[in-house]
């Protein structure tokens, strides 16, 4: 059980940029604040999607995977697929397929037309944990973001805009 953290009486990224601004990098310091506070965000929302799916023992790197086989046209992918769309390296994939593997939550499978390849396949208890995840996630943070919607489009807009610089997609 975690203990609550009590809230700041001030914003201490608003603090850093006045310390940035005082210091004489007034040119970085609204860069500074921008990049902090988006991972501040970034640490505020991984610990929600965490707590939501503690209770069905994944974490959010396999409850991608699960979600993309899920997806998929045959609920299947090879490894390699896999690694590419979620933009993670291959030993990020290696791993999170054999702790899903050991919850049968996927199986592995031989490529039926690549022999150096493996298939990863998403077994039935896995589509039903993926269904009652993303039942729980959708409930609980993605539509209570703490923003407007609005603003959450907002936000999709400029993080695309990031992302495509710097030549995510």
């Amino acid at each position: 059980m975690s203990v609550p953290v009590p809230r700041l009486a001030a914003d201490p990224i608003a603090e850093a940029h006045r310390q940035w601004v005082a210091h004489g990098w007034e040119s970085a310091a609204d860069g500074m604040a921008a990049i902090t506070s988006l991972m501040r965000a970034h640490q505020i929302f991984l610990a929600r999607v965490e707590t939501v799916l503690r209770p069905f023992d994944v974490s959010f790197a396999r409850y991608e995977v699960l979600m993309l086989l899920h997806f998929s046209k045959r609920g299947a992918l090879p490894m390699r697929t896999i690694g590419s769309r979620l933009q993670v390296h291959q030993t990020s994939v290696t791993n999170a397929v054999d702790r899903l593997e050991a919850a049968h939550l996927v199986q592995r499978l031989p490529h039926p037309t690549d022999r150096r390849a493996t298939l990863v396949e998403l077994t039935r208890s896995g589509r039903a944990l993926a269904e009652k995840a993303t039942a729980a996630l959708n409930a609980e943070v993605f539509t209570d973001t703490g923003l407007s919607p609005r603003a959450v489009n907002d936000v999709v807009k400029t993080l695309s805009q990031l992302r495509r610089s710097a030549g995510d997609f």
